[in-house]
């Protein structure tokens, strides 16, 4: 019903592995026709290190991730978007991920925003998840999206439900009048 795991024998060592006669090559029959071999998965790239003593006056706008240390004056568009604790961005933020332990002056939109003890924010939030630590400093509104990437203007909700008929505001004004 069971069988021996190999989990609990004793792993080959490399000697073993040395001492075993190669492997035959294949014929050539069996080998695929095209010349194509699959690349290994490339590695993420590291963060854009903007340093401490950096001043940009200018838009940022990148599919990597940025880590600020110095100043922006401009909007950053960005995957990962790290504001350090130094730093001080402003404009508005866009990112998949927003850290800020830095000052943000302006909107910061993102799927995962997140204001540690040290952040500083003056402006609105727009997020699908977010995390404020305590000791944070924060003057705004947040506002929950689910697709709070988007730039475009939300859609206001009705009021109303669909079935209600709709009515111009000086008959509204006059049904109201004769309640």
């Amino acid at each position: 019903m069971f069988s021996k795991s190999r989990v609990n024998e004793p792993a080959e060592s490399p000697e073993a592995k040395k001492s075993e006669p190669p492997k035959p090559p294949q014929p050539e029959s069996s080998k695929p026709m095209s010349d194509f071999t699959p690349s290994t998965p490339k590695e993420k790239a590291p963060a854009s290190v903007l340093s401490a003593d950096l001043t940009i006056n200018g838009n940022l706008k990148t599919a990597g991730d940025i880590q600020i240390e110095g100043t922006v004056e401009g909007d950053i568009r960005a995957h990962l978007l790290t504001v350090g604790e130094s730093a001080t961005v402003k404009g508005e933020c866009i990112a998949d991920d927003v850290i800020v332990n830095g000052r943000v002056v302006g909107k910061v939109r993102g799927l995962k925003v997140r204001l540690t003890s040290t952040a500083r924010v003056e402006g609105d939030i727009i997020h699908k998840t977010i995390a404020i630590e305590s000791g944070a400093h924060f003057e705004g509104s947040v506002q929950r999206q689910e697709d709070p990437l988007s730039t475009g203007a939300a859609k206001p909700k009705p009021a109303a439900s669909s079935s209600a008929p709709t009515t111009s505001a000086p008959a509204a004004a006059a049904a109201g009048a004769k309640a």
